[in-house]
């Protein structure tokens, strides 16, 4: 049985699982625009501090944010490895994605003990109660990402993944350039725009 013939197509035309990861995704949209929304509604409103200004280190998060959006340029060129059968290109880049997100994923654990270190904990005010609620969610998916695509890292290190295969890191793919383009909204959001 060939590949082709392997594959589940919905009415569509399309694959079932792009189809299952986008409806997925678009409900993920709702559930982080329910959340910047409540951010938005509740920045700004604290009667005690400490406030934005005071916490946020914009440098250290440019840089996470930076790796973050080259990842999604690392994962494109890891999926047209895969596409084209070519295992180093494949397993190079890949390797380069996982290296972005785990930096992210770290950085955020790092700035989260950081803050509640300084004093600003989940409970603290409207900002600590918004800013852990949005940003931690927005971390696990991405550590959700990391360990999909980690997964998958394996999987090609022992030569599991041959270009018929290839549907699997796109499926993930569209995942980690979800979590990409959510951190595009909520780095604005959080970190540039003023009290």
């Amino acid at each position: 049985m060939t590949a082709h013939a392997m594959e589940m197509h919905t009415a569509t035309g399309l694959d079932n699982r792009k189809v299952a990861i986008w409806t997925f995704i678009a409900s993920e949209c709702l559930f982080f625009a329910s959340l910047i929304s409540t951010y938005l509604v509740y920045k700004g409103r604290d009667t005690a501090g400490p406030t934005p200004s005071e916490m946020l280190q914009i440098p250290l998060v440019t840089i996470g944010t930076a790796l973050l959006l080259f990842s999604s340029l690392f994962v494109v060129l890891a999926l047209n490895g895969a596409q084209r059968g070519n295992r180093k290109a494949l397993i190079g880049w890949l390797g380069a994605t996982l290296v972005c997100g785990i930096f992210f994923v770290a950085m955020q654990v790092y700035e989260f003990q950081h803050f509640v270190h300084e004093g600003l904990k989940l409970q603290t005010n409207l900002f600590g109660s918004s800013f852990y609620t949005l940003t931690g969610f927005h971390g696990t998916h991405v550590t959700i990402g990391v360990i999909w695509l980690a997964s998958i890292f394996w999987t090609a290190l022992r030569g599991n993944l041959p270009k018929e295969k290839a549907m699997n890191l796109e499926i993930a793919a569209l995942y980690w350039h979800f979590v990409d383009v959510v951190w595009i909204v909520i780095f604005p959001v959080v970190y540039l725009m003023k009290d």
